[in-house]
């Protein structure tokens, strides 16, 4: 990724894995390391994070674009997207002010080439990604699996577990 400027990894799974639950579990934990840890999230859907009927949210439909709403506890900035491609994580790193971070997180953008933990569940019986994706450098399943030597077989119950292992991960210069 041209436009990382730090460590970026990025958490593959099927929808309904759990993959926001596990990082809202390891962020607090990432953060008691002493991180600081930036997020993006990838939708597959049409999202909207103003609320009809506010002035930011009217403005926009004004056709405003990029519309920045910003208060003493947070800052948004809304910009409209006319694409028929989907994003791409690069392009949105550029954006991204990675300059107050030590880790940068991806939720999504499964098919793009940078590091993955893969979250698995059994009992939804979907099929493995890193059998089409070499940039999968671990796997929390919540069952053993018969995996390669090369990968990391994470608990994804045991959310410190995954914490401890993404310190590890940084602390050699693997992601």
């Amino acid at each position: 990724m041209q436009h990382a400027l730090v460590p970026i990894l990025g958490f593959a799974a099927y929808s309904g894995v759990g993959k926001t639950t596990l990082l809202s579990q390891i962020i607090p934990l990432l953060k008691q390391y002493g991180l600081r840890v930036g997020l993006i999230k990838h939708a597959h859907h049409n999202f909207d994070i103003d609320v009809p009927g506010k002035d930011s949210y009217r403005l926009r439909q004004a056709g405003a674009s990029p519309v920045m709403i910003v208060s003493k506890y947070r800052r948004a900035i809304i910009t409209e997207i006319s694409s028929e491609q989907e994003p791409r994580l690069d392009d949105q790193l550029k954006l991204f002010d990675q300059s107050a971070l030590d880790l940068m997180l991806v939720e999504g953008f499964k098919l793009e080439t940078f590091p993955k933990i893969e979250l698995h569940r059994a009992e939804l019986g979907h099929p493995l990604l890193y059998l089409n994706d070499a940039n999968i450098i671990a796997i929390a399943s919540d069952c053993e699996l018969a995996i390669p030597a090369s990968l990391v077989q994470l608990n994804i119950n045991q959310p410190e577990q995954v914490a401890a292992f993404i310190v590890k991960q940084i602390r050699v210069g693997m992601i």
